[in-house]
């Protein structure tokens, strides 16, 4: 009986997280603009979503500020690792707890932190503002990655390269890099996801006349939901499923 009650209560909470994903899928495939009739399969509306110049150019910026913010975070989130990794115990684990403040902050607060501190410095606000937040709260992603591969490295195979000849550089690259290398991937493709994702502090830091997808999605449904809007919302989660795939790829090989 208890066992029945388990998976009643599973399949409940199952249905009500993706039960309107569901059906916002199926009605990006409906051929009538009413969602409460079927008017047949169609893909017209996928067609006319890439047809569409402005939703175009939001898909553009988007995937240009998610891989430079998760590309640059990821080298400062993996040298801050190295950094970390040669620091006492108490000084790691302060900084550590830091780099987690990002992570545990509300983004509504971040955002409007991030938009006083561009006003404060007098910064235009566009492109390079949502990039330079993007970055912020990616580092910790990174960090939070790559950090359990750095603790695992054994600190000797590198000074026996040295002591072989290698240089710092070539020692690094040849050692360290390749054991650091599944968690830098996978703080990547986190960083990317979020940024992908991200809609708060992308509305708070970005300027006139540029948006990314998720605030393109705003602005259009304030204006009246459209058929594309299903497409462009299919499109994303399946876009934002395949990466977090790939993202717990590497964790479930370690666990084998």
């Amino acid at each position: 009986m208890t066992k029945a009650i388990r998976r009643i209560y599973v399949a409940l909470i199952f249905i009500f997280l993706y039960a309107p994903i569901a059906t916002l899928i199926v009605l990006s495939f409906n051929a009538s603009k009413t969602r409460a009739k079927w008017g047949g399969f169609t893909i017209k509306w996928y067609v006319e979503l890439f047809q569409n110049r402005d939703i175009m150019e939001a898909l553009y910026t988007t995937l240009l500020i998610a891989f430079l913010s998760a590309f640059i975070a990821t080298i400062i989130g993996t040298l801050t690792c190295i950094g970390m990794n040669g620091m006492k115990k108490r000084s790691k684990a302060v900084l550590m707890g830091i780099t987690n403040i990002p992570m545990l902050n509300a983004d509504i607060v971040t955002g409007i932190s991030l938009m006083l501190l561009f006003l404060s410095f007098g910064i235009r606000f566009g492109f390079g503002t949502i990039l330079l937040s993007h970055i912020t709260f990616n580092i910790p992603y990174v960090i939070l990655s790559v950090m359990p591969r750095m603790r695992n490295i054994n600190p000797h195979t590198y000074e026996a390269a040295m002591d072989l000849g290698a240089s710092p550089v070539y020692a690094f690259f040849k050692v360290i890099f390749p054991d650091l290398l599944p968690g830098i991937l996978s703080g990547f493709l986190m960083a990317f996801t979020m940024s992908l994702d991200d809609f708060i502090i992308t509305h708070f830091t970005k300027g006139a006349g540029i948006d990314t997808l998720s605030t393109k999605i705003y602005t259009e449904v304030r204006k009246g939901i459209k058929p594309e809007m299903y497409a462009l919302s299919t499109l994303i989660f399946v876009a934002v499923l395949l990466l977090l795939a790939l993202v717990n790829r590497p964790v479930k090989e370690e666990t084998k």
